[in-house]
C-alpha cells in the first residue's frame, strides 16, 4: 500500500490489490498501540466519488451544492471542488476555505440566517453575489453592505416547523412584503430556498407543499420584475441511495409541473451528509471500565436475581468527535475491532462514555456487547459529519490523526473525472501493512 503524506495529521494512502479499509484501520491501531493509543479517523475518498456518481445517476437534474459546515476538511473540499460542486458557506472562514481551493465566486452561496457585518462585506469584496435572506432586518443589512447581492429568500416549510420549535425562514403570507421591500431597496431577488429535514416521514406531502409555496414566491417575484431563476430545495439527504430515490420520486412530477426545464430555473440542493457521512470511520480506545450489578427479587419465583451492566469509558466523547450527540442525534453502536461475535457468546447491557466523567458525556446510551477490556478498540462508522477540522481543539487527545485512503480503481476514476489532488501528494512515502 502506497501512501502520500501531506502533513502529520493528513495522509492519503493508495490501496493496492486486496487491501481493505479494515486492513488500514488495523495497521493504524497497531501504530497507536505502540504509541499513545489516541483515537483516529480514516476517510475513504473513493466513497465521495461513489456518492457523487449515485447523485448524478438518480437526480441529474438537481445541482449539488455542498454545505461546508458538514465537514470542512481541506481534502474533502478539494475533491468536491474538482468534481464541480457548488458550495454553501455559513461564514467568512468557510468562504475563504473554498476560495482557496479555486471555487469560482459564482458557485458559492453565503447562507446563515443572521450574518455578521464583516461576513457580508467579505462576500461583497470577493464578488460572492448569492446570499440567503430570511427576514427584513437581514435584507436591510445586505442592501447597505452588499447592494449588488442576488438574494435567495429562505422559505419556511411545514416539515421544518414540525421538527424545530424555532422555525427559520419567512412564511408565504409574508413573502409579498419582503419582495416589495427588496424592490424598494434596489436589491435583486433571484430565487427561493427551503429545507425538508431528513426525519420527514411523508416526503410527498412535504415537497408538494414546499414546491407549491416556492412557485407562489416565484410568481410574486416575476410580477415585481425580478428575474427568478434559482430554486434551492435544501438538504435532508441521509446518504442512502434508497432515500435519495424516494426524494426523486417525490419531486420529479412536481418539478415538471412547477419548474419545468424550459422555464430556465436552475434547481439545486445541499447534500452534505449524503456525500461525507459514510466516507469516514472513527477508531477509539477503551480507557476505563465499570461494572454495575443490580440485585432485585423475582416475585414470581421467589428468587433473587442479579443484572450486570458494563460502563465503558473511551478516549473521546461528546466534547470531541461525538459532539453531534449534544444536538440530539443518536450515535449508532460501534463494531468491535477484530472481534467476531459468536451466537453462543454472552452479551451484556452496556453504555459508552467519553473521558470527562460529565453526565452529558454519554455517547451510546444502551447497547448489547460482549464483555470488553481496557485497551480494546471500537470502530464507529458514518462519522463524516463530526467536524473533523475542529477536533484538534475539542479532542482530549493532543493530536487527532485523520488518514485518507483511496483504492487504485477509485484513484483512476478520480483522474478521469479531472480530480487533481496536488497538495496531498507532494511528499511520497511507502507505508507497509499486512493485508
Amino acid at each position: 500500500m502506497k501512501g502520500f503524506a501531506d502533513k502529520p495529521n493528513y495522509i492519503i494512502e493508495l490501496l493496492e490489490g486486496s487491501v481493505t479499509l479494515e486492513d488500514v484501520i488495523d495497521g493504524h491501531i497497531c501504530e497507536q498501540t505502540v504509541m499513545e493509543k489516541s483515537a483516529f479517523v480514516v476517510g475513504d475518498l473513493g466513497a465521495l466519488m461513489q456518492q457523487h456518481a449515485c447523485w448524478q445517476s438518480v437526480v441529474p437534474q438537481v445541482l449539488p451544492y455542498y454545505p461546508v459546515k458538514c465537514n470542512s476538511s481541506p481534502v474533502v473540499i478539494e475533491v468536491l471542488a474538482s468534481l464541480g460542486l457548488g458550495f454553501v458557506c455559513a461564514n467568512k472562514a468557510e468562504v475563504s476555505l473554498v476560495l482557496e481551493h479555486g471555487v469560482p465566486p459564482e458557485n458559492i452561496i453565503l447562507s446563515s440566517g443572521f450574518k455578521q457585518l464583516a461576513h457580508i462585506k467579505y462576500a461583497a469584496k470577493n464578488n460572492i453575489q448569492h446570499l440567503v435572506c430570511e427576514n427584513e432586518a437581514e435584507l436591510s443589512k445586505i442592501a447597505r453592505l452588499h447592494p449588488n447581492a442576488k438574494l435567495l429568500l429562505q422559505l419556511t416549510t411545514e416539515a421544518q416547523a414540525a421538527e424545530n420549535s424555532m422555525a427559520f425562514g419567512f412564511s408565504l403570507k409574508n413573502c409579498r412584503h419582503l419582495l416589495e421591500k427588496a424592490k424598494d431597496l434596489g436589491i435583486d431577488v433571484v430565487g427561493a430556498s427551503f429545507h425538508i429535514p431528513s426525519s420527514c416521514e411523508d416526503l410527498q406531502q412535504a415537497y408538494t407543499h414546499a414546491l407549491s409555496d416556492a412557485r407562489c414566491v416565484f410568481d410574486m417575484g416575476l410580477d415585481l420584475g425580478f428575474n427568478m431563476n434559482i430554486l434551492d430545495i435544501g438538504g435532508g439527504f441521509t446518504g442512502s441511495e434508497f432515500q435519495l430515490k424516494q426524494v426523486e420520486s417525490a419531486i420529479r412530477t412536481l418539478l415538471d409541473a412547477y419548474f419545468p426545464q424550459l422555464s430556465g430555473v436552475q434547481v439545486l440542493a445541499q447534500p452534505g451528509s449524503f456525500y461525507v457521512a459514510s466516507a469516514f470511520s472513527l477508531a477509539v480506545n477503551i480507557i476505563g471500565k465499570k461494572i454495575k450489578t443490580q440485585s432485585w427479587n423475582c416475585l414470581s419465583q421467589g428468587e433473587k436475581r442479579e443484572d450486570t451492566e458494563f460502563l465503558y469509558y473511551m478516549n473521546e466523547g461528546v466534547y470531541g468527535p461525538f459532539s453531534h450527540k449534544l444536538l440530539g442525534n443518536t450515535i449508532a453502536a460501534p463494531s468491535l475491532h477484530k472481534h467476531d461475535l459468536c451466537a453462543e457468546e454472552a452479551v451484556y447491557p452496556s453504555s459508552l462514555w467519553g473521558p470527562s466523567l460529565d453526565q452529558l458525556d454519554q455517547v451510546v446510551d444502551h447497547c448489547l456487547l460482549p464483555e470488553l477490556s481496557v485497551g480494546d478498540w471500537l470502530i464507529f462508522s458514518n462519522m463524516g459529519t463530526c467536524g473533523l477540522e475542529d477536533l484538534s481543539c475539542l479532542s482530549s487527545s493532543i493530536d487527532f490523526p485523520v488518514y485518507y485512503i483511496i483504492s487504485t480503481s477509485d484513484w483512476y476514476k478520480m483522474e478521469e473525472a479531472g480530480v487533481a489532488l496536488n497538495n496531498p501528494i507532494k511528499n511520497f512515502s511507502m507505508l507497509q501493512y499486512s493485508a
